[in-house]
């Protein structure tokens, strides 16, 4: 699935210049929307490393109010969380009604990571699929969206961009030899995501695949496609505020009845 991509889609400077501030804009309103009916928000980063989920989540914040939005950087679980459940850690992590929360990688890593890493047995990590529908199933049940996203390069793009960042003395030490392995085992990690989609791509929890080579591309899509999230829960089109020359009345809103 993932080889069938068009990872040279891109979008030009002049058009992205004209494209982005009302798309943030909407992005604002999206986010107030999600606050005013007490909708929470899960918004999940995973990809390749160098894919760019860390520069993705910052653009995704800047138009948004750091009152109502907390991002999780999520790493191998500690200690004491191996004492419980392995889900256990995410569950202090969901947000509460109306705000959002966005995952820098996720729960994922137990059927991703720890499995080409074999830090699990298979057993485990195949049963981690069926824990990971039903615990999204039960969020979202219980009035959560869920947005998931994976930013997708080339293996060759990915290289490229390891000996950019290797050669920049103030970022040379994002890339460790832990990258450096999983670029070399690129295809047990394509098969490894690929799987993952076809398990746990589901009414509740669908995956977003963003074509991530072009970043102003993958900015604008991301953003797109979570203001269109909260247009399709809340029935609702979601507009960029219009400047007084636009606006047919002085009361003019930023918010549309979808017609049915």
């Amino acid at each position: 699935m993932l080889e069938k991509v068009d990872l040279k889609q891109k979008i030009e400077k002049k058009a992205y210049e004209k494209i982005l501030p009302p798309l943030m804009d909407r992005l604002y309103q999206a986010q107030k929307l999600s606050w005013d009916q007490g909708v929470p928000v899960i918004i999940l980063f995973e990809g390749w490393d160098a894919a760019g989920k860390g520069t993705s989540i910052h653009a995704l914040t800047q138009p948004l109010d750091p009152r109502g939005y907390r991002i999780y950087p999520i790493r191998a679980p500690r200690t004491y969380e191996n004492n419980h459940p392995w889900l256990w850690r995410f569950w202090s992590k969901l947000p509460a009604r109306g705000e959002w929360a966005i995952y820098d990688r996720s729960w994922y890593g137990r059927v991703l990571v720890e499995r080409v890493e074999k830090i699990i047995p298979e057993k485990d990590w195949r049963r981690g699929f069926m824990d990971i529908v039903d615990f999204e199933r039960t969020i979202s049940d219980d009035g959560a969206l869920i947005i998931k996203f994976f930013l997708h390069i080339s293996k060759e793009e990915q290289k490229r961009r390891f000996k950019k960042l290797s050669k920049d003395p103030l970022n040379a030490w994002r890339i460790t030899p832990e990258d450096w392995e999983h670029h070399k085992n690129y295809g047990q990690c394509l098969l490894a995501y690929e799987e993952a989609f076809e398990n746990t791509n589901t009414e509740w929890g669908p995956w977003t695949i963003v074509e991530a080579t072009d970043r102003r591309f993958t900015r604008v899509k991301i953003a797109e496609t979570v203001v269109r999230a909260m247009e399709e829960r809340l029935k609702v089109t979601i507009q960029a505020p219009q400047t007084e020359a636009e606006q047919p009345t002085a009361e003019a809103g930023a918010v549309q009845e979808v017609q049915e």
